[in-house]
């Protein structure tokens, strides 16, 4: 496995943000992800709040829709900055835009910190030999393409800084999610539908090294291991 040394893991989200971090820095609705505090949220009063959100995202925050992502054990600080990116954007094609229209934000960090702490899904083995794997674990130099475990960690749980650094809490885990949803998001950053904050435009000059075929080997790999 090629697992990447920690100064070089910092170097490389680092200058992708550097890079890409210019196009809506000027907007007041430009959210700066270096920049955060650790999300703090009562995982308690969140569970009272999250019955809705079963209807997509299950009941215990494991999806039975391939569409719609999980949350279980994500990244609290990963699921706040969504939420508010989708009160902000307020995209009319989203069924989330209307869930969280009328939450305060004191809501938005009790429902992170509840789907934070819940259990994440059975593991995946994931195995190192497929597109998948290689394109994730090295990225493809010829095309551009960046390893992926730079951000969200060599076997996809996330960052491994994330409890030292909130800025490394808001990069997700990715291992387990639904190839449904990770192949639309990633056609959706292809096409700068989302770069309202510094993690999204990363995010969108990486996809748009991806063709159609990269995607769906990083999803399909992601969820399955294969």
């Amino acid at each position: 496995m090629n697992l990447m040394h920690r100064p070089l893991r910092h170097a490389l989200c680092a200058l992708a943000v550097l890079a890409s971090s210019c196009a809506l820095a000027g907007s007041n609705d430009f959210i700066d992800l270096r920049r955060i505090e650790p999300l703090h949220g009562d995982a308690n009063v969140g569970k009272t709040k999250a019955t809705v959100c079963g209807a997509c995202h299950g009941a215990n925050g494991l999806s039975p829709a391939p569409a719609f992502p999980n949350l279980a054990g994500q990244h609290a600080e990963y699921l706040y900055w969504q939420l508010v990116e989708f009160q902000r954007e307020a995209r009319p094609d989203s069924p989330m835009t209307s869930q969280v229209a009328q939450l305060d934000d004191a809501t938005l960090r009790d429902l992170a910190a509840y789907f934070a702490s819940l259990p994440p899904g059975p593991p995946v083995q994931l195995s190192d030999a497929s597109r998948g794997a290689t394109l994730y674990r090295n990225g493809d130099p010829a095309r551009g393409v960046p390893p992926c475990q730079g951000c969200h960690g060599a076997e996809a749980g996330g960052n491994p800084l994330a409890e030292e650094n909130a800025r490394y809490g808001a990069y997700p885990a990715l291992r387990g999610q639904h190839a449904e949803y990770l192949v639309r998001r990633l056609k959706d950053f292809r096409e700068g539908k989302h770069e309202l904050s510094s993690n999204d435009q990363i995010m969108s000059s990486i996809a748009r090294t991806l063709d159609d075929g990269s995607i769906d080997a990083l999803a399909q790999w992601l969820e399955t291991g294969h």
